[in-house]
């Protein structure tokens, strides 16, 4: 939550290290998972809640709703990155040697 707040202030928060002697900052590839983690874990919070609500023991449909089309958006939002990336190693392979 801490850093949602950081990154509302106008100033982008720091994702990749390069050339970090110390080691101490977060590589790309280990961002990559913990964004696919948190995806995995948005949808696995909305599933729960839905089944919830389906079996009876909770009465937050919005919640459910709300829980589930965040998970969408971010399964949307992480495809759009693999995209990108996607896209940019193709460019970087038809780079001339």
């Amino acid at each position: 939550m801490q850093q949602d707040a950081k990154s509302l202030d106008g100033a982008p928060a720091p994702i990749l290290a390069a050339n970090d002697a110390g080691g101490s900052g977060m590589h790309f590839a280990d961002s990559l998972k913990a964004a696919v983690q948190g995806v995995d874990q948005q949808e696995q919070l909305a599933t729960q809640k839905m089944a919830d609500v389906d079996s009876g023991r909770s009465d937050d449909l919005v919640g459910a709703m709300l829980a589930s089309q965040e998970a969408s958006l971010s399964f949307s939002m992480l495809m759009q990155v693999r995209n990108k990336v996607m896209g940019a190693m193709d460019e970087l392979i038809k780079l001339p040697v």
